[in-house]
């Protein structure tokens, strides 16, 4: 029986530091010099982004996150700017510092009927990682666990197809799952000083952006979102 050959995983190398807000403030002045800000920003360059993070009740996620598993997957459904009109099922996959993203689009009807566990219809979708999820929600009992909001600003580079972001004013939702309400209580994770500086890249990173990131006082972390945000329940 001839071998099936599995796809090379193709992704994204993503490094992740904590700054100060005065680290950030300098590397902003210096960066929009060479790279460009996101054209879907707001006025003021930001915009928010909410995402709900599917878990069960071991944990599975948040525990393969802390215990550095090579190879991970991590699902949630995001929107930007509170707009609930526009949401996306995502599906992360970490193998090392390489990640890759898939999305498709899934409507809040959707979202809802997720949440309060009425997910057979996922099974015949024809959507693929609506079926992926399904398998998932079914064996390894996944469901929608944490709200995490943030605002994010980002500059971009087009060679080497690099995004610099910084995300600040973290918050997290502790157990509540009520994604499109837009009233959800909310508290922060951060300290008040700090800023998450995310830098992504495909195969290499430009010298000159390279320079602007050796920023004084940083901290090289696996910081994530989902998991610091498990911190608070």
């Amino acid at each position: 029986m001839q071998k099936t050959e599995q796809p090379a995983f193709k992704g994204r190398v993503e490094l992740k530091h904590e700054i100060s807000k005065m680290d950030c403030f300098l590397l902003r002045h210096n960066l929009q010099h060479i790279m460009k800000p996101d054209p879907h920003a707001n006025k003021n360059g930001k915009y928010v982004i909410r995402s709900v993070y599917f878990d069960n009740l071991d944990d599975k996620i948040v525990t393969q996150k802390k215990e550095g598993f090579y190879r991970r997957d991590k699902y949630r459904v995001r929107l930007y700017d509170y707009n609930t009109e526009l949401l996306h099922l995502e599906k992360k996959s970490k193998v090392d510092n390489l990640c890759q993203k898939t999305k498709c689009r899934i409507t809040a009807e959707e979202y809802e009927r997720m949440r309060h566990g009425d997910i057979e219809w996922m099974h015949a979708d024809p959507r693929d990682l609506i079926r992926e999820l399904y398998v998932q929600m079914t064996l390894y009992q996944l469901k929608p666990i944490t709200i995490v909001d943030y605002e994010r600003e980002v500059f971009i580079y087009e060679h080497g197809n690099v995004r610099v972001t910084f995300d600040s004013s973290i918050k997290t939702s502790f157990r509540n799952n009520d994604l499109l309400n837009p009233d959800v209580i909310m508290i922060d994770t951060l300290e008040p000083n700090m800023v998450v500086l995310e830098v992504k890249y495909d195969e290499y990173l430009p010298d000159i952006i390279r320079k602007m990131l050796q920023v004084t006082d940083r901290r090289k972390s696996a910081f994530s979102k989902y998991q610091i945000s498990r911190m608070f329940g």
